[in-house]
């Protein structure tokens, strides 16, 4: 029997105007489908006129002007639908989904169905639940007490992945996709028996601790910075605030 990380995957990855997930804007997606570990993928892009401007900053990390993305990007409002109803797809058919950092991307792109189709990402798996499957979650967990940094690079470059165009949507999304699938090899022992649906999860779990962690290390550093428990969307942020 196929383990699920050879199995048929979907993983989705998005670049933006910036970090904050309450404020800032995705100007392209993608999500990529493989329907076994080692065949060609199935890849939908999508380049979004954000409609607000475009920091220098996060141009130097995706290289979308904000003039480009002007002249080719479409509006958000049909985009985000998009996104949603293929993403909604995946979990119909029980695909699970790679996203590295998953209440990043999956709270932005609620915002954004907030935003602009008066919607919420939740909305469209009250049939069928998303399955996620987040490298930085599972790595974090399995291998704990590895030091270094785990950026998307820095895993890639661990688990002997190529990532040739870092910060482009689609290739991000494949290495996040291929380095999960090198997670499930490394640690078949302790992850063959699991679901994804179990890994689901477990991962809510693995992440909260993690966070928990983390929110303790800032506090003995001095550092007033908050950390979200919540995966793999965040909750929605009161209007008050």
């Amino acid at each position: 029997m196929t383990c699920w990380y050879e199995g048929p995957l979907a993983a989705f990855d998005t670049e933006t105007t910036g970090v904050d997930v309450e404020t800032d804007r995705i100007v392209s997606a993608a999500l990529v489908v493989q329907d076994a570990a080692g065949t060609r993928p199935r890849v939908s892009r999508w380049l979004v006129n954000p409609g607000v401007p475009v920091p220098a900053e996060a141009t130097q990390v995706h290289g979308l002007t904000e003039d480009h993305l002007h002249r080719n990007g479409r509006w958000p409002a049909p985009v985000m639908y998009e996104i949603a109803e293929l993403l909604a797809e995946q979990a119909t058919a029980g695909r699970p989904l790679v996203v590295m950092n998953a209440p990043f991307d999956l709270t932005l792109l609620d915002r954004e169905l907030r935003r602009h189709r008066a919607s919420s990402l939740e909305r469209w798996f009250e049939a069928s639940p998303l399955l996620v499957l987040d490298p930085r979650v599972l790595d974090k967990h399995l291998d704990r007490y590895r030091k270094g940094r785990r950026t998307l690079t820095d895993l890639c470059a661990h688990y002997g992945v190529t990532l040739d165009e870092a910060h482009d949507a689609a290739a991000d999304a494949k290495a996040a996709m291929d380095v999960v699938r090198a997670v499930g090899r490394r640690f078949a022992a302790r992850l063959e028996r699991l679901s994804p649906a179990e890994l689901h999860t477990l991962q809510s779990a693995w992440h909260a601790a993690q966070a928990r962690g983390l929110q303790a290390w800032f506090a003995r550093s001095g550092s007033e910075e908050m950390v979200d428990p919540s995966w793999p969307l965040r909750g929605e942020m009161p209007a008050a605030a």
